[in-house]
């Protein structure tokens, strides 16, 4: 049920917004579609200086020579545009005039568009009513400027013969008949075969609709029709925008497009042509096209929802992080009550439980054991259903423990048991178990917990331990049973006796690293506790610890394991947030698998990110030894900067009706719901407009944008609703960690409310994250564009009051300001030369030199520059003379170049001077207590100092790190630009015009 999805109680007064997705009258399947509906004209917002809009008619001339628009007060004949003066045609709000307007904001940018015309570079700025409209004129417009006079030709459909040839050969192979023509039962079925998921009535309905107008009724289709039929119901609109926008205005891509797109879009690093011919023969379904290396529409669609265009990047599948560091430096996949299958406290226990947590990846597991008649028995408390075998759970442990994850699997005993049947579970344990248990006892020369992988295929067992130095049999230990600790928490009685237990040393002797003892306060842990000592919190508990000591919980964390669990003080087995104890290093935060909904679909989605073992890297600012980390700190993370994550949610595909709607018909409203988790300043909620009465193919055109401070911690969750819902709202959704995310246009597939895949349902998105190489992964964890920051705030280092402590710290201020202003001015200057271009923030530099390069032409179109490699960097010499618009576009290159060359060649120096003062100020660590209090320094004022000198350690590492990104990114972006000249005809050993002109 929805109701237990917790994004409904946030969303449901943003009730439901009108966008109407593409209607039938103005269904674009080709060029021809565009230019006919551009002729027939619409209205559309014309954008003049300060806050001048007006509503204007535009229409393209029937002979496609002019665009003109009325009402005007000019002279009929003035008030157009001739088509042989345009040059180009930009999406977005990317002219002088838009930037200058004073209700930009107000401005949706996917409606956007501007038409740039005559040798002056004038723009004639508009905004479409919706993205879908603001499509049609760009694609329209762009296919006239680049075919001129050829267009008319064109639209008779030669263009599109690729996808037509394969149509009609499809036809003529599946048709029984010999007179061209096929029963409408075997075109339905052949259309349903080449179109997964399409409805026989939708089919249907479109052949009557198309019989009608020719104004015949029969129980067969032509080859025409065939071919019609499929065009109008299988064309993406959205994915034929994109492939004329990829080719250049063509409408099939060959190889040289699809390579352009992997490479500018998709992030792909050293795509060839082979491999997209490659692609091309598997994808396209015509032979054509495949002998001739091109791809129709239909091939491009199903490359792009096929697994290689999947939003998850197949790095993760694997596990991909280093598995060397100690267990505390892990999050921890915990289950909780995992015998339990039902999402209520008296549900039955059942083996089910384990074996579906061990092969989700679970490596934390509980087992509630109490007294049965014979031998132990696996049950929740006081549960009136039948208890399961102790021996049964362990065989299935046994069988399942490695199946998914070879890390280490931690069992949590609740011991509720006498002494005699304590002996039972140890001889259980050790008899099924065997050399599986890790019985190495902990070696007391040591800091830290041992690795994962050296932890491999071995069983830990979390639990009461009697005293070594004692030779005794059995004693008495202290019970922090969960469930009395949760009732204390309940009525506030914290001066309740604590319940012991007899303990025998069978059993003790098998906890070795996970021995369970009382938490008291940081201060005393962090001097007593043994790194072998873990403790458990309670929900509330933690809550306000993580509240009230934030930095001081995820230092305890860095030695320390600590596990948390839920508060269930009713019957359902509710879950808690994890992220909430994630942002302090909490390892085992526990869900409850047999409980879906948002909670446990983070969890699922969280531990994606390493090949699903169960174990996920906390971000080094929470491992080091010296470092500071507070969640809770506003938008500023030490040693970081923030992200700018850009999603655009384009469309949806095959969504189906909520399982639990009642009854209102098979239509849907949907629209997205997106959801940002992390720390508290990354945490976002947006959603798009709702789309009425389509689930097949809403088209949604909205695009959001996230600052990220720390992108480690972060998750995405995409819900897609329904807006019109009786009973039931929720349809899908898809949760992903924000190191998983692929750049670029990508399907998301879509997950049912208890965690199924969908068939066929998808999101289709695009994702761009500014910095990274074609909104790629270049360099994890790098630096990223500020917005609207301060750049003192993540260089500043702060008095510690220890004077030799400041001193030391106080030379590194020059080139902590000097790191951080190469850095600032080369963002600058990309960001200075991307809006020269007219190209959006999340452009890369391939797709600022194609502009470029178009722009670089003089009337004959040659180009006026050529490429010369000085020192390895790529410089742009005039030929004869620039024109105003092409000296201001290459002397905005030549900043790019200028800023880079000078970061390169400095950042090495600063670096070092950066990391010696690094070590300078990590030497006084050991002894800074003392140093304190030879200043006079006492109580609040030592935790003062100890928590600053962390801070500056952090800042100190994180911009030594941030600088060596930055020129490795450099070094990166100059091969990029020399690699885009080159293939843009900007060499000298290259003709020029033959070049830009293929592009």
């Amino acid at each position: 049920m929805i109701n237990e999805d917790s994004t409904k109680q946030k969303h449901e007064q943003k009730k439901t917004v009108s966008f109407s997705s593409m209607p039938s009258e103005r269904k674009i399947n080709n060029a021809s579609d565009c230019i006919s509906f551009m002729q027939a004209g619409c209205e559309l917002k014309k954008i003049r200086s300060n806050t001048r809009i007006y509503s204007r008619f535009f229409t393209l001339d029937p002979d496609l020579q002019a665009l003109r628009w009325e009402p005007s007060k000019k002279d009929p004949e003035k008030a157009k545009l001739e088509i042989s003066s345009l040059k180009e045609v930009r999406v977005g709000k990317n002219t002088e005039t838009f930037r200058s307007c004073a209700v930009v904001d107000q401005i949706c940018e996917d409606c956007s568009f501007s038409l740039i015309y005559g040798e002056n570079y004038e723009s004639l700025d508009l905004v479409a009513s919706s993205a879908d409209i603001a499509n049609i004129w760009v694609t329209g417009l762009r296919y006239v400027i680049s075919h001129n006079k050829q267009t008319l030709n064109l639209i008779d459909g030669s263009q599109n013969a690729l996808r037509t040839t394969w149509l009609h050969s499809v036809f003529s192979e599946n048709s029984k008949a010999s007179n061209g023509i096929m029963l409408e039962d075997e075109a339905v079925k052949l259309i349903m075969q080449l179109n997964h998921g399409l409805k026989e009535s939708k089919i249907r309905i479109k052949i009557r609709e198309l019989q009608s107008n020719k104004g015949k009724l029969a129980t067969w289709v032509t080859k025409e029709e065939f071919t019609d039929i499929y065009y109008d119901l299988c064309t993406r609109p959205e994915v034929y925008f994109l492939l004329v926008q990829i080719s250049r205005n063509k409408e099939f891509l060959d190889a040289k497009d699809l390579m352009f797109f992997l490479e500018t879009e998709q992030g792909m690093i050293n795509a060839t042509e082979e491999m997209c011919l490659d692609l091309i023969r598997r994808y396209e379904p015509s032979k054509q096209g495949q002998l001739n290396g091109n791809f129709s529409i239909d091939g491009f669609t199903r490359y792009l929802i096929s697994p290689e265009c999947n939003i998850f990047d197949p790095e993760h599948k694997k596990v991909c992080q280093d598995m060397t560091q100690p267990l505390s430096h892990y999050y921890i996949n915990a289950s909780y009550n995992t015998y339990i299958t039902e999402n209520t406290a008296r549900s039955p226990s059942d083996l089910l439980g384990y074996i579906r947590a061990l092969k989700l990846g679970c490596r934390s597991i509980e087992l509630d054991v109490y007294d049965g008649p014979n031998e132990p028995v696996v049950s929740k408390r006081n549960n009136v259903t039948s208890p399961v075998s102790f021996n049964n759970v362990i065989k299935v442990i046994n069988q399942y423990a490695f199946v998914t994850s070879e890390y280490p699997l931690i069992i949590c005993l609740r011991n509720h048991c006498s002494v005699g049947q304590q002996k039972v579970m140890a001889q259980k344990l050790k008899m099924i178990l065997g050399n599986k248990i890790f019985a190495e006892p902990p070696n007391s020369t040591q800091r830290y917990l041992p690795s994962p992988e050296k932890l491999k295929r071995k069983i830990i067992l979390k639990g009461k331990k009697l005293p070594q130095n004692i030779d005794l049999a059995e004693g008495d230990v202290t019970d922090e049973d969960e469930e009395t600790e949760n009732s204390r928490s309940l009525t506030d009685t914290f001066f309740v006796a604590k319940r012991t237990i007899h303990l025998c040393r069978e059993l003790s002797d098998l906890v070795t690293l996970c021995k369970t003892v009382q938490f008291n306060n940081f201060h005393n842990s962090m001097k007593r506790q043994k790194y072998w000592e873990m403790c458990d919190f309670g929900e509330g508990e933690a809550r306000a610890l993580a509240n009230e000591y934030p930095d001081d919980f995820v230092n305890y964390n860095k030695r320390f394991l600590s596990r948390v669990y839920p508060s269930n003080f009713g019957f359902e087995s509710s879950n808690l947030n994890p992220q909430e104890f994630w942002n302090c290093g909490c390892q085992l935060v526990t869900i409850n698998y047999q409980t879906p909904g948002p909670m446990l679909d983070l969890n699922v989605g969280w531990f994606r990110q390493n090949g699903c073992c169960g174990y996920v890297l906390r971000p080094a600012v929470m491992r080091d030894e010296v470092s500071y980390f507070n969640a809770y700190i506003k938008g500023i993370v030490p040693g970081s900067l923030p992200q700018l994550l850009h999603v655009k949610i384009i469309s949806g595909q095959m969504f189906p009706k909520p399982r639990g709607s009642g009854t209102k018909g098979d239509v849907i409203d949907p629209y997205v719901y997106l959801e940002i988790r992390g720390i508290p300043a990354d945490c976002a909620e947006v959603r798009t407009r709702t789309v009425h009465l389509n689930g097949e193919n809403p088209i949604f055109d909205e695009s959001f944008e996230f600052e990220i401070n720390l992108p480690e911690l972060v998750t995405l969750r995409f819900v897609v609703l329904d807006d019109d819902y009786i009973g039931d709202e929720f349809i899908g959704q898809y949760t992903i960690p924000y190191e998983c995310l692929q750049s670029g246009y990508r399907h998301i597939p879509l997950h049912s409310f208890t965690g199924e895949e969908i068939e066929l349902a998808t999101l289709f998105v695009h994702i761009a994250i500014t910095d990274r190489r074609g909104g790629g992964k270049a360099h994890k964890r790098g630096y990223s564009v500020r917005k609207g920051k301060n750049t003192i705030k993540y260089t500043m280092l702060r008095n510690t009051g220890i004077k030799v402590v400041d001193d030391a710290f106080k030379i590194a201020g020059q080139p902590l300001r000097e790191a951080a202003d190469i850095r600032e001015n080369m963002q600058n200057a990309i960001i200075s030369f991307k809006e020269i271009c007219a190209l959006a923030p999340t452009a890369n530099l391939t797709q600022c030199i194609l502009t470029m390069s178009s722009r670089l032409l003089n009337n004959v179109n040659t180009s006026t520059v050529t490429l010369n490699m000085k020192d390895k960097y790529p410089y742009l010499e005039p030929i004869g003379t620039l024109s105003d618009v092409q000296k201001k576009i290459l002397s905005s290159y030549d900043q790019v170049i200028h800023e880079a060359r000078y970061l390169i060649d400095v950042a090495d120096t600063i670096y070092d001077k950066i990391m010696q003062c690094w070590k300078s100020g990590l030497e006084f660590h050991r002894g800074i207590h003392g140093l304190a209090k030879k200043e006079g320094l006492k109580g609040a004022k030592i935790n003062k100092a100890l928590e600053n000198f962390a801070w500056n350690i952090t800042v100190l590492k994180g911009q030594g790190d941030l600088l060596k990104n930055a020129k490795n990114e450099a070094l990166e972006n100059m091969k990029q630009i020399q690699t885009a000249c080159v293939s843009c005809g900007l060499s000298k050993s290259t003709s020029g015009s033959a070049s830009i002109k293929s592009k």
